[in-house]
């Protein structure tokens, strides 16, 4: 009895998933992935996790049929393409393409050092580990690593508050350091601009810290503090300076980084329990829609929200939209409970257009409806 009703509850979504999403898109890797980074317009980095075994990393092309215009006729490519492959000993926790090169940067256990990867070249179809960046310190804590965004190639990186540091990629000399003596475990780092970067502590405290002025430190604390563990996202822009934190208890606070002294929106978001595992919490804001993030790690589920209305006052806040296929596409398992997104990403400018991955290996691309559109 119990099958058919699951079974019922598939069928009723595959149904239903015609009339959500423009684009539906599934692939199954051979282990699950906690990192989908971008390394083109049209291709994607992801690499295993497992602490047992040797992990995979691939640069896999999208589907082709996401770049083929309407009304152009059938096309013959609609799954992801392995476009690039290797291997790494190490399990890979945070991985980052380097702009403007063929380089992408990956760290994994605490303690670690960082692994560069250089992707293709002379005709190869090989992901190459060309090198290590030592750490300033071998802390227990994971460490985070982001992607400068100007001038040249570089890595910020860090795993508590006293050891973040930009190390250059090529010469591997530090060009920064910051003079923190805090323990505080890093949970999220990110570059606002060429010079100042952004640092969330797992307590839900943000950092700026301005590469020209290294004393030049600012702080912002959550407000009202508890057992909650806090992750980041970040729009950066010509006029967008807009920060989230999510905690794992479901509550968003966003800022404009320029002004921390209130909170432009604050969100008690429709979760239903705490955030299982902290590792794979996530949000981001749309690049190319405004006024829009979404949220995983709670549940086999990707959620977005639209902030438009949300205003200053902490308030529960329903989602615009629920990706439900990881735990669809599981649910013929035993344990369909056990599912869980380990990532999520938006495509940069296909505005509704976002990538998950879940613990049971699959990876999805869909493009969502937005049904008020209709109503208009």
């Amino acid at each position: 009895m119990e099958e058919t009703l699951v079974e019922d509850e598939i069928d009723d979504w595959f149904i239903e998933s015609l009339k959500i999403y423009a684009d539906l898109h599934v692939f199954e890797l051979q282990e699950s992935t906690q990192v989908i980074e971008w390394t083109s317009e049209k291709s994607v980095c992801v690499a295993g996790y497992s602490t047992t075994k040797i992990n995979e990393i691939l640069e896999l092309l999208l589907p082709q049929k996401l770049f083929i215009k309407d009304n152009q006729g059938l096309c013959p490519e609609r799954d992801f393409k392995v476009d690039h492959g290797g291997f790494s000993e190490d399990p890979v926790t945070c991985l980052k393409h380097i702009s403007g090169t063929s380089c992408v940067v990956s760290v994994g256990a605490p303690g670690s050092k960082l692994q560069v990867w250089k992707i293709g070249g002379d005709d190869s179809d090989i992901i190459k580990k060309t090198g290590c960046i030592e750490r300033k310190s071998r802390s227990k804590q994971k460490c985070k690593i982001a992607s400068g965004v100007a001038g040249t190639a570089c890595i910020l990186h860090g795993s508590e508050l006293s050891d973040i540091q930009i190390t250059e990629l090529v010469s591997k000399k530090v060009i920064y350091e910051g003079e923190s003596d805090s323990s505080d475990a890093v949970s999220s780092l990110q570059f606002a601009d060429a010079n100042v970067f952004v640092v969330c502590a797992e307590n839900g405290d943000l950092s700026f810290h301005d590469t020209r002025v290294p004393s030049a430190l600012q702080r912002a604390p959550p407000g009202e503090q508890g057992t909650s563990a806090w992750c980041m996202g970040l729009k950066r822009g010509p006029s967008t300076c807009r920060v989230v934190r999510l905690s794992s208890s479901g509550q968003i606070i966003m800022s404009d980084w320029r002004d921390m002294s209130t909170p432009l929106h604050q969100a008690q978001l429709a979760v239903r329990h705490p955030a299982p595992c902290c590792d794979f919490m996530n949000v981001t804001l749309a690049p190319a829609l405004s006024d829009h993030i979404a949220v995983s790690g709670f549940d086999g589920t990707v959620q977005v929200y639209d902030t438009t209305r949300w205003g200053p006052e902490l308030k529960e806040q329903q989602p615009l939209f629920v990706h439900r296929g990881h735990v669809m596409s599981s649910s013929y398992d035993t344990d369909t409970s056990a599912t869980l997104v380990t990532t999520h990403v938006w495509h940069p400018w296909r505005p509704r257009t976002v990538l998950s991955a879940a613990t049971d290996g699959s990876l999805h691309v869909w493009d969502w409806v937005d049904k008020r559109a209709d109503n208009q």
